[in-house]
Order: C-alpha cells, then sequence, then structure tokens
C-alpha cells in the first residue's frame, strides 16, 4: 500500500504546477484523499481535501481560489492544480488517504484523520 506524489519543480510567481497522487496496493475509490504541505522548520499543513464523490471538497484559506482539487478513480489518481503561485506555497506537499469517505469539516486538515501517506514532492516558488 503506497501513495506517490510528484508533479514538483521549480516555478515563477504567479505560475501553475499541477501536483499528482498515484495510489498503488489499493483503489482510491470510496476514500478520501488529502494534500499536506510542509515547509523548512514548519509543521505540517493541510491544504485541500476532496471527498470520494469529489463533491464536497476542502481549502485552506490561504490557498482557496487558487488551488483546485480534482480526481480520476479510474486512474487511482488525484490531482492538486496550483495556480497563481507565490513563494510562500514553497514546501514539501504531501497526499494521505482519509480514514473515510467523506471528511469531516473541522477535522480534514488533521494529519492524524489519515491512514496511509505518500513521499512527498517538493515544490519551489521563485524568481
Amino acid at each position: 500500500v503506497q501513495l506517490q506524489a510528484f508533479g514538483g519543480g521549480l516555478v515563477q510567481p504567479g505560475g501553475s504546477l499541477r501536483l499528482s497522487c498515484a495510489a498503488s496496493g489499493f483503489r482510491f475509490a470510496g476514500y478520501a484523499v488529502g494534500w499536506f504541505r510542509q515547509a523548512p522548520g514548519k509543521g505540517r499543513e493541510g491544504v485541500s481535501c476532496i471527498s470520494s464523490s469529489g463533491g464536497r471538497n476542502f481549502y485552506s484559506a490561504s490557498v482557496k481560489g487558487r488551488f483546485t482539487v480534482s480526481r480520476e478513480d479510474a486512474e487511482d489518481t488525484v490531482y492538486l492544480q496550483m495556480d497563481s503561485l507565490k513563494p510562500e506555497d514553497t514546501a514539501t506537499y504531501y497526499c494521505a488517504r482519509y480514514l473515510g469517505s467523506h471528511p469531516i469539516a473541522g477535522l480534514w486538515a488533521t494529519p492524524s484523520q489519515y491512514v496511509t501517506w505518500g513521499k512527498g514532492t517538493l515544490v519551489t516558488v521563485s524568481s
């Protein structure tokens, strides 16, 4: 059972990146999936979470309106489209499988609510 986030890289402020999270050893269908990030010297921050249906999603205040989460269960992949990137978005981004199918408001950004974590991918926003 593994998750792998990829698609990170160096991008200029105002640019865009799309991260992908791929599952192996299990199917994403039926589970909510979250995205977290961790900047150097800081704690892990919840960025977004997509429900199993894709119809109830959450975003942190710092990325709402700039990031969009989506999923393609047929490919066991979850995406995070990141637009209008800022230097403060620089971090290692991780994806994780939620305990259940529908994230709970107020808990979706809590790391302990996730049971499987992937290896992160580094996003650097700099000119």
